[in-house]
């Protein structure tokens, strides 16, 4: 007995007494966006769909052909959806306001349409990020911003797809996290992880070392401790350079996953609204803990749409050490 996605959705929704339909809706056009980027990355290598687009993005960084084609057709797949008043994406400097937006519009969703996207060319897993909030009370159709700029505790589900050996889909709406695997010979995403629960320690930690000279002072340290085995055992390196699959490892497998602020980017690198604040939702639906360095990152209150952070996400073992570290000093901030 299979469970889709779709049914998975409808199973949820139950649980909630008010519940229309329009919900599952709106996830059924994330889940067909993510289908069709799915299969261009499969055949990236077969098509001119690799390399730079030309472009630079509003992040200041050059778009990818692939970046341009996710873009489109997550925001095509749910602009028709009705009850999508609001968009919101790292490659579009403005939010867009859906024409058919009403007052009985009631979600704005915000996506990284391909993180990781400079690692298409060599063939490394890369994937997509997205969150949904519900429209604030009293907020109008033409006030984006009052739509978007909400706590990371206000989404009502978040989640992403990796793509890689297979193409998997973890989502949550608040009461636990899910994976879903395609199943290409149906085109359906098939329930495979249900209820995933991040070991409490794991064995692993991840993070770009090569910036580590320019970590705040006390990253250095608490990784060599993760390394000299002073949580139990020692720990091995892992890094991909796509966020999406190293945080895929760390909800599966557990450890620590950490993007530390640097002297060029004091502030953080990650986007709040569109990488950071999903995966920290889904960290702690796993049961895992999510920081921005110094506090709960979920408890954020944002001020811009691209506005960045750090993030350190991970099994509870390691992020107590890394709270206990911050909160005695011992780990500092830049910004």
């Amino acid at each position: 007995m299979i469970t889709t996605v779709q049914q998975h959705i409808l199973q949820e929704q139950r649980r909630f007494p008010h519940a229309s339909g329009e919900f599952s809706w709106l996830l059924s056009a994330i889940t067909l966006a993510t289908k069709m980027i799915g299969a261009k990355v499969r055949s990236a290598g077969l098509t001119d769909i690799v390399g730079a687009a030309g472009d630079v993005n509003v992040q200041g960084e050059v778009q990818q052909k692939l970046d341009v084609y996710a873009n489109e057709v997550l925001l095509h797949c749910l602009s028709t959806r009705a009850s999508v008043g609001v968009l919101a994406s790292e490659e579009n400097e403005h939010p867009k306001i859906v024409g058919h937006a009403t007052d009985d519009a009631k979600y704005a969703v915000v996506f990284d349409p391909l993180d990781g996207s400079s690692n298409i060319d060599v063939n490394v897993s890369v994937g997509t990020t997205f969150s949904i909030m519900r429209r604030p009370e009293g907020a109008s159709c033409d006030e984006p911003e009052k739509w978007l700029l909400q706590p990371g505790t206000k989404q009502v589900a978040a989640g992403y797809v990796v793509y890689g050996s297979s193409t998997m889909l973890v989502y949550s709406v608040g009461l636990g996290a899910h994976g879903f695997t395609l199943d290409p010979s149906i085109g359906a995403f098939v329930l495979s992880h249900p209820n995933i629960k991040m070991p409490k320690q794991g064995k692993y930690y991840s993070v770009n070392e090569a910036y580590a000279p320019s970590f705040p002072p006390g990253y250095s340290d608490y990784l060599q401790m993760l390394r000299d085995g002073q949580l139990g055992h020692p720990y091995s390196s892992r890094y991909i350079g796509s966020m999406v699959s190293d945080f895929h490892r760390t909800i599966l497998k557990g450890g620590i996953f950490l993007y530390p602020p640097t002297s060029d980017n004091p502030e953080g690198k990650l986007r709040v609204l569109y990488e950071a604040f999903p995966i920290a939702f889904l960290c702690e639906q796993a049961g895992g803990k999510a920081s921005d360095g110094a506090n709960r990152l979920l408890d954020m209150q944002p001020t811009s749409i691209h506005q960045r952070t750090p993030m350190v996400v991970g099994s509870q073992v390691e992020m107590e050490l890394f709270e206990k570290m911050v909160a005695s000093g011992e780990i500092a901030s830049l910004a």
